[in-house]
């Protein structure tokens, strides 16, 4: 939501213009509570990880919380 507000790329990504204003981070924080209760939200990821594991890009041998380790083969 921060990067909304400064970062240009960030805001033609989610189709917004350059005047519109940036939502509120607390719309996701509600709205994410009630989809992830909803069984299609959870077939959805189950289904991502699975496609994921198919093409072999996820692995057991690292963990990263925030995303950003990134390994060159």
């Amino acid at each position: 939501m921060e990067q909304l507000n400064h970062n240009l790329l960030f805001c033609w990504f989610v189709g917004l213009n350059v005047d519109d204003p940036v939502w509120d981070y607390s719309t996701f924080s509600f709205n994410r509570q009630r989809l992830f209760d909803e069984a299609i939200a959870q077939h959805f990821f189950e289904h991502t990880v699975l496609l994921a594991r198919m093409r072999e890009l996820v692995s057991d041998e690292h963990f990263s919380v925030d995303g950003t380790l990134l390994e060159w083969w």
